[in-house]
């Protein structure tokens, strides 16, 4: 072979040579660009989890719903419905001539049943069932109908009006359960699963994330409200249903909606469901709910309220009143102190407090700390028990109010001494003291505040008023600062902030 023969074998075998190479090359930039699209490592880490330690990704949830779904029911309950009047004035003579024979056939409808339809979990293999008081409240009778299509009656175990709970009891074994979570774990912004029957339709299941924690609605029969909420679709009839995690864990009872159409715009709220436990507890046990009573009337400290009183920052309950021979007050605690933790917990606002209050056993033992005069102490309260809750009386007055009086226009407000005549006309007690509010700019700061006519100023700034003077001498040492009012309404005590007007 001649010297040219031997270059161009050498040549081409450089040529194989780089040709490998090249695909060497190729194949591991096609692999590094196929980690690059799929953004996984070379070594790919744990995935991101929840407080839960579930990966925060799904590309579905059907095998969870399957696992779930079964324990969560559909409720129908009958009541008696009132027969409904629908001509009010039948009882007119002369309307009942005009109309004569024809009249017994217009004046009433015949008594028909209501049903209602709502949601329940089972949370016991034999047959205990967890659900919203609202939704068997003043039922004749409860079906509960299960997803392989089994029908049972149920027998109410115990519901509590308060929080919104009610547990049922159905003569069945072996059923499918919801494992119970710790909503104290829960974050915003956790994916969650509501499930239930909406308007009748059949089981159903939405997705969303927990938007907020501890929310208050007002909406429910009791004072002892902690929402989770969520976006996740809940419509009527989702009531009792179940409100999970991405592990299938219950963290929460569906319960209410917020809508001016009653109908889903993204704002729901689920009982926790470490409130749950520990009223379906007590309602398993004794078919009743024990709660600890402080003895106080509280509200929230806002800013203004935290201005008056010289706090650092606007959180905790202020004690507006105390009852008489209570535990608050047996345990030394006063009218304006404000409680700012319970067992060194903290305390938010008012709706905590109550919350934690009422988590704590009757006579048990409670630190309560509370900040008098800008010094914190600590104060060791028995508890007391709270008595069955009683509507609050929030009538209005109805009285113009033009009587004599002294006209306060820096504020917008009439102030008047409280006399006996002015006393009854209000609804205020003879023995009462202080300043009747006779009339109120709506205008004005006293407006704004939240001062109505009819109430009764009986401290400012902390010291008692019941002349003119004394209030005007009481306001002006607030300075720049909003006046402490104490104010009854009533019955009730609160705690208010004025501003003069500018």
């Amino acid at each position: 072979m001649n010297n040219s023969g031997r270059f161009r074998g050498a040549s081409s075998r450089v040529n194989f040579l780089l040709s490998l190479a090249l695909m060497v090359v190729s194949f591991a930039s096609c692999s590094g660009q196929s980690r690059a699209l799929s953004l996984q490592p070379a070594n790919p880490a744990a995935p991101a989890t929840t407080s839960a330690g579930v990966p925060v990704l799904q590309t579905s949830y059907a095998d969870l719903v399957s696992r779930v779904s079964p324990a969560v029911v559909t409720i129908r309950s009958t009541e008696r419905a009132r027969t409904a009047q629908q001509f009010p004035f039948m009882d007119d003579p002369q309307f009942r001539e005009f109309f004569g024979d024809r009249l017994p056939q217009m004046q009433q409808q015949p008594q028909r049943p209501v049903q209602g339809v709502g949601s329940g979990v089972i949370i016991s293999p034999d047959g205990y069932i967890l659900t919203n008081h609202h939704v068997v409240d003043g039922a004749l009778e409860i079906r509960v109908e299960l997803t392989d299509n089994r029908t049972f009656t149920a027998k109410m175990v115990g519901s509590d009006p308060p929080s919104d709970l009610a547990v049922l009891k159905i003569e069945a074994k072996d059923l499918p359960t919801i494992q119970l979570g710790d909503s104290d774990k829960v974050r915003v912004g956790d994916p969650v699963l509501a499930l239930g029957n909406p308007m009748g339709i059949g089981q159903t299941v939405t997705s969303g994330i927990v938007s907020a924690k501890g929310r208050t609605t007002g909406l429910s029969d009791g004072s002892f409200e902690d929402f989770l909420q969520t976006d996740a679709a809940i419509n009527r009839g989702n009531s009792g249903g179940a409100l999970v995690n991405t592990s299938g864990q219950l963290i929460g009872i569906n319960s209410q909606i917020l809508s001016p159409s009653g109908g889903n715009i993204g704002i729901g709220f689920a009982i926790p469901s470490n409130m749950a436990k520990a009223v379906m507890d007590q309602l398993l046990k004794t078919g009743k709910v024990r709660r600890g009573m402080l003895g106080v009337t509280i509200q929230s400290v806002d800013a203004d309220l935290a201005s008056s009183l010289s706090l650092p920052s606007a959180r905790g309950a202020i004690v507006s009143s105390v009852t008489p021979g209570g535990p608050a007050e047996q345990a030394g605690i006063k009218r304006g102190d404000v409680i700012v933790s319970v067992n060194n917990q903290p305390v938010a606002d008012n709706n905590v407090l109550r919350n934690q209050i009422a988590s704590l056993a009757p006579n048990s033992n409670a630190t309560v700390t509370i900040v008098r005069n800008g010094r914190e102490q600590n104060v060791p309260v028995t508890l007391g028990e709270l008595p069955d809750r009683q509507r609050p009386d929030t009538e209005e007055s109805s009285s113009n109010g033009n009587g004599p009086g002294v006209d306060n226009s820096r504020y917008g407000l009439r102030l008047q001494p409280l006399t006996a005549e002015t006393a009854s006309r209000y609804g205020l007690e003879s023995g009462d003291q202080g300043l009747v509010v006779t009339q109120v700019d709506p205008s004005g700061s006293a407006a704004t505040a939240g001062i109505r006519q009819g109430d009764l100023i009986q401290e400012v700034n902390r010291q008692s008023v019941r002349t003119i003077a004394e209030f005007s001498s009481a306001i002006q040492q607030s300075g720049s600062r909003p006046a402490l009012v104490l104010i009854k309404r009533r019955n009730a005590v609160i705690y208010l902030t004025l501003r003069a007007s500018s």
